[in-house]
């Protein structure tokens, strides 16, 4: 007997060890089979992939047709939305809120101000109303004066109180300090002063302050001492007093000059500072746009221009040789060099005039008066000018003349180039005035024995 070896024995074990079926199914697996270089194996892979693929669930064949394979899609994270803080917002739209609630109380307060006169001026100012003035008018006329300060509120507040057709034209003082409803009854109403009879007074072309005072004292209208320190104590809110100088150190009188000579209309026993609202009106409106640019072209302040056409006005002997008086004047001033000193009389008996005013004497401000003393114009005006002396001096006009001598009885002036030839004409005029002198007391005499026979 022969000896199994050792494949003898597996083989033996393996058979052993299958059953029957396990020979079916060997039978129905055939082996892969092998694969030779250039094959072609397409068909066959294909075959097996039929065969070895999952059978579809029959369930939902309706739902597809054939599977898909599922490609493998990266899920994208869902951002967190961050809550926003409304604090900012809340905060910025408190903050605006705020603004604008304080914006609109400080627009009312002053509104309110306005409307009662609260912390204005208590400077009377003098309105006239023209002929037939809407409301709309006077409030943009009381605007311009500084009385009120919004026309619109006015014009609302006439409108509810119902006087647009109330006012009353004509001249009315009022103040800034004075309340809406105040002002509007001082331009609808007629004061008792208003209806007393009207003092009519007239100052003279070339009158002093101190002289004009006087007038009004004498006429009942205010007293001298009190007009003559309201007139000079300005600050009544009137364009040209912008143009004056600030200091006025060597002034006798600070505002001499400025009371327009012409004829006003006062009230007896009227408030000085109502006389002075109206003269001061008066200078206002004579002194056009025109004039002043005519005087600035000239390189003329407003205090040297009225200065200069003071000496001229007291200098002319009539208007008709104020043109030329100027022109003198304009001469010496323009050849300093060698008409250091104006030389004119009137400012020195205006000299005179305010040292017998002084309490106490100041020999500084008497010899900037005197143009035989002192240079150029004086500090000041040594009286009140026309309007016609004003002109004279603006014109400016050119000639070759350096002095002049009039003869005060007759109004003739005579001009001259040369000093030779001003004192031929200083000897011709005061023969003339010793011939007039001669003759007016032969007449007296005359007129004596006529008078005793």
């Amino acid at each position: 007997m022969q000896n199994k070896d050792d494949k003898d024995i597996i083989n033996d074990d393996i058979s052993e060890n299958t059953s029957p079926q396990s020979d079916e199914e060997d039978a129905v697996i055939t082996e892969e089979p092998e694969i030779t270089e250039g094959e072609d194996f397409t068909e066959d892979y294909e075959e097996y992939e039929e065969f070895s693929a999952p059978e579809p669930d029959r369930h939902h064949e309706e739902e597809y047709d054939e599977p898909e394979r599922d490609v493998p899609r990266k899920r994208k994270k869902k951002k967190k939305k961050r809550k926003r803080s409304r604090l900012p917002g809340i905060i910025i739209l408190t903050t605006f809120i705020f603004a604008v609630s304080v914006c609109l109380a400080l627009v009312i307060i002053a509104f309110g101000r306005d409307m009662l006169g609260i912390g204005k001026s208590e400077n009377t100012h003098l309105i006239v109303i023209p002929e037939g003035a809407t409301t709309e008018e006077i409030s943009i006329l009381l605007k311009d004066e500084g009385i009120i300060k919004s026309p619109e509120c006015f014009q609302l507040f006439s409108r509810l109180r119902k006087s647009d057709s109330l006012y009353i034209a004509g001249e009315h003082f009022v103040r800034p300090n004075m309340a809406y409803e105040t002002i509007i009854n001082e331009l609808t109403s007629i004061d008792e002063e208003k209806e007393q009879e009207t003092i009519e007074v007239t100052f003279p072309e070339g009158s002093t302050l101190f002289e004009s005072a006087q007038i009004l004292e004498e006429n009942g209208i205010c007293s001298a001492d009190d007009f003559i320190f309201y007139f000079n104590s300005g600050g009544l809110g009137f364009e040209f007093e912008n143009r004056l100088p600030t200091d006025a150190t060597l002034k006798f009188y600070r505002m001499e000059g400025y009371l327009f000579p012409d004829t006003y209309f006062f009230y007896e026993n009227m408030s000085p500072e109502q006389v002075c609202q109206k003269i001061y009106l008066n200078f206002d409106n004579k002194m056009t746009d025109e004039r002043y640019a005519r005087m600035e072209s000239l390189g003329l302040s407003l205090d040297q221009l009225i200065t200069f056409a003071s000496i001229v006005q007291k200098e002319a002997a009539n208007t008709d040789t104020m043109t030329l008086v100027a022109s003198v004047f304009w001469n010496r001033l323009r050849n300093a060099d060698v008409f250091p000193l104006l030389q004119s009389d009137p400012t020195s008996n205006y000299a005179e005039f305010i040292k017998s005013k002084m309490e106490v004497y100041d020999k500084t401000v008497v010899d900037a008066y005197d143009t035989y003393v002192g240079p150029g114009l004086p500090p000041g005006a040594i009286c009140n000018p026309g309007i016609e002396a004003i002109d004279a001096v603006l014109e400016a006009f050119e000639s070759n003349y350096f002095y002049f001598i009039a003869n005060i009885y007759t109004g003739q002036t005579y001009f001259s180039e040369t000093l030779e030839e001003h004192y031929g004409y200083q000897e011709m005029v005061e023969g003339q005035v010793d011939e007039y002198i001669a003759s007016s007391v032969e007449a007296e005499r005359e007129a004596e024995n006529n008078e005793e026979s």
